[in-house]
């Protein structure tokens, strides 16, 4: 499934990364994780100490590129906070699949166990906190009104995002979530002076 390319410890956190996704830490068991890596036992437990620190490291890279990804789509700086906003809330997704991150949030082994759970929480107060920061560069400069909370708005956008990927989840379609996002896009541009 990996490139031969790949050093094993980087097959082993990617395996893992994947089967967290798929099936929960309890579904991932060290068996399936060496199995999807091509990796053996002693291989594993050579680099890595055991399934926790296996699954912290996959947290963390998942965390990684989930703050990479939602960077990029930021924009650059010179844009206008809706735009930015706009290019994170309609960046391409698998939404069906979910949110990788938020999806941990549902995991009750993850989130019971504090080293696990916290990539997880930072990221999510990272992104909250980018978010707020973006609306508030809009509110300063008068793009958005004076009386847009920048972290309350910031929560709003994160739940949305999420909330969207639990409705398209149930629903089996998209749907749910252009819907919800569009629908914010909308609020927050009765929120800007300029015509949007």
């Amino acid at each position: 499934m990996y490139s031969v390319l790949m050093s094993t410890p980087e097959r082993l956190i990617e395996s893992t990364r994947d089967l967290l996704w798929e099936r929960g830490y309890v579904g991932t068991s060290p068996k399936a994780i060496q199995q999807r890596a091509g990796a053996g036992q002693g291989s594993m437990y050579h680099h890595f100490a055991g399934k926790s620190e296996l699954a912290l490291a996959a947290i963390r890279r998942t965390a990684e590129q989930m703050r990479a990804a939602a960077e990029a789509s930021f924009g650059a700086p010179g844009e206008g906070a809706y735009a930015r906003i706009r290019g994170y809330l309609l960046r391409e997704r698998d939404v069906l699949r979910g949110c990788p991150v938020g999806r941990l949030t549902m995991d009750p082994e993850v989130i019971a166990d504090p080293e696990l759970r916290q990539p997880v929480e930072e990221t999510l107060d990272w992104l909250r906190g980018r978010l707020a920061g973006i609306v508030a560069e809009g509110r300063d400069s008068g793009e958005f009104a004076a009386g847009l909370d920048p972290r309350q708005t910031a929560a709003t956008i994160v739940a949305t995002v999420q909330g969207g990927y639990v409705l398209a989840r149930a629903s089996g379609t998209t749907e749910p979530f252009d819907h919800a996002v569009r629908g914010l896009l909308a609020l927050l541009a009765a929120h800007t002076s300029d015509e949007r």
